[in-house]
């Protein structure tokens, strides 16, 4: 039986859960074992049967929160340096000498492009289509929140969105130390976005999210693949009483804990329910939730969400596909382009608001809310857009590309 490696960047919930799953539906197909250079959600892959194998050196907390500063467009300092990429590269290299893999299988595990490139190792990607060249090309980016400056506003929003098709340019600037590291390891060049596609792409989404319908070899469409925590729904949850509109408020790992605490508070007085799962972007901060806000450790979203009117997220694919697959009508605040994408897919639907990070304030929130609570039409586009979904098994359908491809 041949073997696929699972190189998960395990500090982020939906990328470890969705790899989680594409394994579980192998089972029996292949042999599995995951690599991760460390993070929260290394307990879920073992918790799930699964071998992994501990990468060195570990990534630290304040590495990890490096990493997300450079995803959300905070800093442009490179996450990695090129003898930190090296090392990196030679101990993965040792890996695939040792178990002879199939393919390589990741989300996020960044110096994994490099490794595989150099060993002529397979690379299947596990992403959506809005962070794809083709997706530039058909003039469906819009002006990233990270360069919303005030000084800049007064452009129009169509002229700022025709030059943003041109930012996929900015991706060799981003990853100059990966290029520099390639051009020292004599690997072969990337040429335009062959970095973040490698050699097989699975877009966790179906064609009808963005409207593009990307060709194989190199696509595949297999569909929504969310997280399915196996955790107790608290019973304050289950006896909310439904007196008032139930508000879900998730900002998955890759929140901005000022932007969440200003969004809670924004709730305080409000005639809301609202659930919110983010106690873990809390942690070391004194904060006080009002008493119609409910805030709690990681939440199984898939049973939670369906019971919320409105969905107030982060624009994470995962947690997008989540709450489209609840039939909610949804209030996105993007932190970083590839979500604020995601959410301006929702929002070409008709039953989402995106609202730029750098000009969140309460009272536009909560009348994005109301304008959704009180708009029927948004509430049926929302539920045509979920029985599209429910059509796909995602986890299903990746393994079979997988043993298709990859198999005996």
């Amino acid at each position: 039986m041949r073997v696929l490696l699972f190189a998960v960047a395990a500090y982020n919930l939906s990328e470890t859960t969705r790899l989680v799953e594409i394994a579980k539906a192998c089972r029996g197909r292949f042999k599995i074992l995951f690599a991760s250079y460390g993070g929260a959600f290394e307990r879920l892959i073992l918790e799930a049967g699964f071998p992994l194998r501990v990468m060195e050196p570990r990534l630290s907390q304040k590495k990890i929160e490096h990493l997300y500063r450079c995803i959300r467009g905070e800093t442009l300092h490179s996450p990695f340096t090129r003898a930190q990429l090296k090392a990196r590269v030679t101990q993965e290299l040792a890996l695939f000498r040792e178990i002879q893999p199939a393919a390589v299988i990741t989300g996020f595990c960044l110096s994994m492009p490099l490794s595989c490139r150099l060993a002529q190792i397979p690379l299947v990607w596990v992403v959506t289509s809005t962070w794809m060249r083709p997706y530039f090309q058909a003039g469906l980016a819009t002006w990233p929140d990270a360069l919303d400056f005030p000084w800049l506003r007064w452009i129009p929003d169509r002229v700022l969105n025709g030059a943003a098709r041109y930012l996929v340019h900015f991706n060799r600037f981003l990853l100059r130390a990966f290029y520099r590291t390639a051009r020292q390891l004599k690997i072969p060049p990337f040429r335009g976005m062959e970095f973040w596609e490698g050699d097989y792409t699975l877009l966790t989404e179906p064609p009808e999210f963005t409207g593009l319908n990307l060709p194989p070899p190199k696509f595949h469409y297999v569909g929504p693949i969310i997280t399915k925590l196996n955790s107790r729904i608290p019973p304050e949850i289950t006896r909310l009483p439904r007196d008032r509109p139930v508000i879900y408020f998730a900002m998955g790992s890759s929140g901005n804990r000022e932007i969440i605490a200003a969004i809670l508070e924004g709730f305080r007085h409000k005639p809301y329910h609202v659930i919110a799962p983010v106690k873990a972007h809390l942690a070391g901060r004194i904060f006080t939730p009002a008493p119609n806000v409910l805030v709690t450790d990681w939440l199984p979203a898939h049973q939670v969400n369906p019971l919320a009117d409105i969905s107030v997220i982060h624009g994470g694919i995962g947690t997008v596909m989540t709450a489209c697959l609840s039939g909610t009508p949804i209030v996105g605040v993007g932190m970083q382009p590839e979500q604020e994408a995601n959410l301006e897919c929702l929002v070409r639907k008709g039953f989402a608001i995106r609202l730029r990070k750098k000009r969140l304030t309460a009272s536009g929130l909560l009348t994005a809310i109301e304008t959704l609570l009180h708009n029927p039409e948004a509430r049926q586009r929302a539920r045509e857009f979920q029985k599209i979904l429910e059509k796909y098994n995602g986890p299903a359908m990746a393994a079979e590309f997988l043993e298709r491809t990859f198999g005996p």
